[in-house]
């Protein structure tokens, strides 16, 4: 979902757009403009050089800024994790409010063996790994240098003199008129004060009425577009947003006013600010969330084709949002990451600063590299840089704020949701459907209305009178469900969460401390939790017992959604920045962080009824939670989604760059509603959207309440057969997903690729975003425009040859660095619509037997899919647990299984509670897996049914389990593939097989 809104509109096929008037730009924000804006030459910071001093048992060097202000400290530490360094720059006089879950320590092992060297203009702290961080004391700059050495520096802060740290404080007026004069000497005018006719129109309408067009009527309501709503039915019209920005040095007053909503600033303006410069950068990609492509656009400079605003990170609940816009949307995870296919380096730096956040993107003149400025509203500056290969970067962001949680497998299926299934027939139909035509599905979802008057934790007794009953009908067949559970607590007395909720003090309060928030949301007048409080967390941990959610049972799992917070009356549809936190804290400094923390506080109550409910010795279940608004380590706690699309050919194009920049953003389950939330996809869109989803990590079909029918039977055939298929294909690759998971959670890699990541010395992959590689063996391009039966797929540079994955086309063998024309994808093609090439040198897993869900499948045999490289070699893993809980990482119940082909022999070895040759076992134990040789734990006894082999020269003469009987083959001559019949040899016990010529 949702957000729900009202209903898409849909005149000649283009849906109404995002209302921009309720949403604030950089011109309506004092800080952005002041950092956007600064005066010429900015003020710079110096290095007081009698402050370097290098603490030799961490390696952490500090030093103090003067300039501007008062003094700055600056802590400049080097991970232990070569290629990792994080830079602090705090005001010593004045401390912060600082986030302290985002990371996973907030004590890193350091490179204690790092040495300083100084002289009267700079300093170099050398690193253990050969890198080395240079200072310039006059003005300040921070570069950090490759092992490798170079003409240039990986990495710049403050080349470019952005450095900007407001002290404002509460009341401090010299700091609030320095600030005010940088701005209006920068504009050369000072912000227009509002008319006093401007004042008048928006005094017209007393408080609890809004204007209609005609009059000012009393207000019923809310809606998800922040208008008011009246009794009569009608809505609210919009005068222009009135934006008051008063920046008068004579007023030194930096109050705001923004669409009615006025916001005090009662500490002053406390915004942070600096430039990162990645010189040899030849493209940016990250800044998660955003409806752009992958590769970043510049919004500032002379070079490239410009957005008019820059990035911004604010997470909002944008109704209807447009497509190629930097306007924030629901999640924020600013993070940036520069690349260059010269080198085959990448680079990132991670801005951690949950307050509203903006990032200009420049690309430097002739290709000189780019560079971002961020801008935050308040808080610290914390850069952390993090260098190597593409996925070694990832893996070690990966480290600083978590991997991707491993999911239950039935997650990793297919997913049927809709606003609203009605009732519990409803539900039973659905299901029944699914049945009846043999289509494979995981989840059926509810929505708001299967509750009492949106009492979360509650059921519509007229429409859910058997809550328990129905959700064992589904369990019978392995089917789970999923219900909706939002932040906002609607005010009703009688109303067990809100009053308990209210005895004992676990809301957000409002500006005077003194009251519990009071918002508009789905139920109308409600309050919310304050989940960055952790006796918060805990208690709401405690609801998802069974005890507590009467009518739920073990196999349903939660849906947090409008969680940014979405606030239909308040200022851009959110929470005022003013309102306090239970330890006082404005909301402003950690709006950011409200939907993961809201997420976290979920997981954790699934997870804490999972491990009561358990009858295994083992840390209980895992949970599985859907949220809508996230921050850097959200996926700790679950999975994503891209919020409410539209039933839009443009929004499926643009929903692979979008998850490919959250996935290299740390985040990996994510998805997109296929078919799209708005509106009613005709047939074709539909298909070609499922069959396009089934190859991203979270796959779910999800619609409006407006919205036409549109479960994979609602076309009839033979479009029913066409989706049954893309579904069946997403079954198959099951093995693989989830040993990608694994590889993720194990090792920090995302799992939904951009091709640069997986080619990172080719320049043509850089501006690729339509085409994406799952894990590093398959690359798959859909088609994701009408009318067409093929389309063209780049096979990236390097030495991997690729396979046509499908046997319809024949297995073609495509070499690295071309452009291979008109690949078939008829999207009549049954189990071939989708273009799946497989890499040269790895073997990708599969399950082919079509089962209805995940659960009887744990069992099924496996085929094996070897694609040989140049030089007749492949390897591919294989991870077993039990799929469902957390023993994988509390009592190392795992297996990795690693299948080699080399001098025609096919070998599976077997670890069991620790890792294979392939991943790093320092990388797994930095994410919290325990590594320990397991003899207790017992695999599944899946076995290999059949193994295809590609990229043979010829047939063999015999093939014959080494030790053992000779195994039945045949050789596909138009296909040039091997098929090695029924081995039935365990996908988790050491074998070899021999190919004889």
């Amino acid at each position: 979902m949702s957000s729900r809104g009202l209903v898409c509109i849909i005149i000649l096929g283009i849906a109404s757009a995002v209302d921009r008037s309720k949403f604030r730009k950089c011109g309506d924000t004092r800080f952005c403009r002041v950092h956007r804006n600064a005066a010429a030459p900015p003020p710079a910071f110096f290095v007081d050089p009698s402050t370097v001093a290098l603490d030799d048992d961490t390696g952490e060097l500090t030093l103090m800024l003067r300039g501007g202000g008062g003094p700055l400290a600056v802590s400049v530490q080097p991970h232990l994790d070569a290629g990792v360094v994080r830079v602090r720059i705090v005001d010593p006089a004045r401390p912060r409010w600082e986030p302290t879950d985002v990371l996973l320590s907030e004590t890193f092992a350091l490179d204690a063996g790092a040495a300083l060297e100084t002289n009267d203009d700079k300093a170099s702290l050398l690193l253990g790994d050969g890198s080395r961080v240079a200072i310039t004391y006059a003005p300040f700059v921070l570069d950090l240098w490759g092992a490798a050495g170079g003409s240039q520096p990986l990495a710049r802060l403050n080349a470019e003199q952005l450095l900007h740290f407001e002290r404002g404080g509460g009341g401090d007026a010299a700091a609030a008129a320095a600030t005010t004069s940088v701005e209006i000497e920068a504009t050369g005018e000072e912000a227009p004060a509002a008319t006093n006719e401007e004042e008048e129109e928006e005094e017209e309408c007393a408080d609890g009425t809004a204007w209609n067009g005609e009059a000012c009527l009393e207000i019923a309501g809310y809606w998800e577009d922040g208008l008011a709503r009246f009794a009569d039915g009608s809505k609210e019209v919009k005068r222009e947003a009135a934006t008051n920005l008063k920046t008068s040095a004579a007023l030194l007053d930096v109050s705001e006013s923004f669409g009615g909503h006025q916001d005090s600033v009662k500490n002053g303006p406390t915004s942070v600010g600096a430039d990162v410069t990645f010189p040899s950068a030849e493209a940016l990609f990250g800044l998660a969330e955003h409806a752009t492509g992958l590769a970043l656009k510049p919004t500032t400079g002379e070079v490239g084709p410009k957005y008019g605003e820059p990035y911004r990170f604010y997470n909002l609940d944008v109704f209807e949002y447009e497509l190629d816009e930097p306007m924030a949307l629901y999640g924020s995870i600013p993070l940036a990451w520069g690349h260059s296919t010269s080198t085959g380096e990448t680079v990132g730096a991670f801005w951690n600063n949950p307050s509203e956040t903006f990032a200009d993107v420049e690309w430097i003149e002739a290709n000189e590299g780019r560079r971002v400025h961020w801008l935050s509203e308040s808080g610290v500056i914390e850069v952390f840089f993090i260098s190597g290969s593409p996925l070694g970067a990832m893996s070690k962001f990966a480290s600083l704020v978590g991997a991707q949680e491993l999911p239950p497998i039935f997650a990793l299926g297919y997913h049927q949701c809709r606003w609203n299934y009605k009732d519990e027939k409803d539900v039973a139909a659905v299901h029944g459907n699914f049945e009846a035509l043999d289509i494979p599905y995981d989840v059926l979802w509810l929505d708001i209305e299967h509750t009492d008057g949106k009492r979360y934790f509650t059921w519509d007794k007229l429409l859910f009178p058997s809550p328990v009953d129905m959700q064992r009908n589904l369990s019978k067949t392995g089917r789970k469900m999923v219900t909706i559970v939002d932040p906002h607590i609607k005010r009703d007395p009688s109303y067990a969460i809100h009053s308990e909720a209210t005895r004992l003090g676990l809301y957000i309060k409002d500006k005077s401390g003194s009251k519990d928030f009071d918002g508009w949301c789905w139920p109308g007048s409600s309050s919310y939790l304050d989940f960055t409080s952790t006796r918060v967390r805990e208690w709401w941990a405690e609801r998802f017992s069974l005890e507590n959610y009467r009518g739920s049972t073990t196999d349903l799992y939660t849906w947090n959604d409008m969680n940014e917070p979405s606030v239909f009356n308040g200022p851009e549809v959110t929470m005022s920045k003013e309102c306090l936190s239970l330890d006082g804290v404005e909301h402003r400094e950690w709006h950011n962080l409200y939907g993961m923390y809201f997420a976290r506080a979920t997981a954790e109550g699934l997870a804490l009824r999972g491990r009561s409910s358990s009858s295994e010795r083992e840390g209980g279940k895992r949970p599985f939670v859907l949220t809508r608004s996230f921050y850097a380590g959200s996926q700790r706690w679950g999975a994503m989604w891209t919020g409410d699309n539209a039933a839009q050919w443009s929004h499926l194009e643009i929903a692979a760059p979008m998850l490919l920049s959250i996935s290299v953003c740390g985040f990996s389950f994510a998805g997109a509603d296929a078919g799209g939330f708005f509106g009613d996809p005709d047939p074709e869109l539909m298909t070609r959207w499922i069959q396009a989803a089934a190859y991203t990590p979270f796959f779910r079909g999800h619609a409006h309440h407006d919205a036409k029918r549109r479960e994979p039977w609602s076309f009839g055939d033979p479009w029913t057969q066409r989706v049954r298929a893309a579904i069946a294909d997403r079954y198959a690759l099951l093995p693989y997903w989830y040993s990608t998971f694994a590889r993720a959670r194990f090792g920090g890699e995302p799992v939904m690729r951009p091709v640069w990541a997986c080619a990172p010395t080719d320049p043509q992959a850089l501006a690729i975003d339509d085409q994406w590689f799952i894990g590093s063996d398959l690359l798959v391009k859909p088609a994701v425009q009408p009318g067409v039966d093929s389309v063209d797929v780049y096979v990236p540079k390097g030495p991997s040859l690729f396979f046509d994955a499908r046997i319809e086309h024949k297995h073609a063998k495509y070499e690295p660095g071309t452009l291979a024309r008109r690949v078939p994808a008829p999207i009549d093609g049954l189990g071939a619509a989708v273009p799946v090439f497989q890499r040269g040198g790895s073997i990708v897993p599969r399950q082919r037997r079509l089962r209805r869900s995940t659960v009887p499948m744990r069992t099924d045999p496996y085929e094996l899919s070897v694609a040989l490289d140049a030089s007749g070699k492949a390897e591919g893993l294989v991870y077993l647990d039990d799929q469902s809980t957390f023993a994988f990482r509390d009592d190392n119940a795992f297996s990795w299984t690693t299948f080699e082909f080399k001098a025609n022999a096919l070998s599976a070895s077997v670890a069991v509670g620790v890792l294979p040759p392939a991943l790093a076992r320092d990388r797994a134990t930095s994410l919290g897996i325990r590594l320990q040789e397991n003899a207790a734990f017992q695999p599944p006894p899946n076995i290999v049914e059949r193994i295809i082999i590609l990229g043979l020269a010829g047939t063999p003469n015999r093939v014959v389990v080494r030790d053992g009987p000779a195994l039945d083959f045949a050789w596909e001559s138009a296909s040039k593939r091997l098929v090695v019949r029924k081995p039935q040899l365990k996908v988790a016990d050491a074998w070899i097989i021999d190919l004889e010529f």
